[in-house]
């Protein structure tokens, strides 16, 4: 099942050396759960300070899991947001 996050920074609370200080080891997080095929697309947000991005997870609890055991969340500078997706059908699916 996949699943879109939206992360928002809480810059409103922490400052941008807050962010330095974990940035490096959310990186390396990210990066290895894209090629574990757990993180399938991901882009920075071009509205307010964040990224967005679509996971693999067999179900919702999965999902939050996930996303809770990046670094930023569990430190707490940014919030996410994760939305389960459901095929387009459009396209002549189920």
């Amino acid at each position: 099942m996949q699943f879109m996050v939206l992360s928002r920074r809480r810059t409103e609370t922490f400052s941008d050396a807050d962010f330095e200080e974990v940035l490096p080891a959310e990186t390396d997080h990210v990066r290895k759960l894209y090629l574990d095929g757990v993180v399938r697309q991901i882009w920075l947000r071009g509205d307010i300070a964040g990224a967005c991005f679509t996971i693999e997870a067999a179900d919702a609890e999965q999902a939050n899991t996930i996303v809770a055991q990046l670094p930023m969340a569990a430190a707490g500078v940014s919030e996410f947001t994760v939305i389960p997706l459901s095929p387009y059908r459009g396209f002549g699916g189920a």
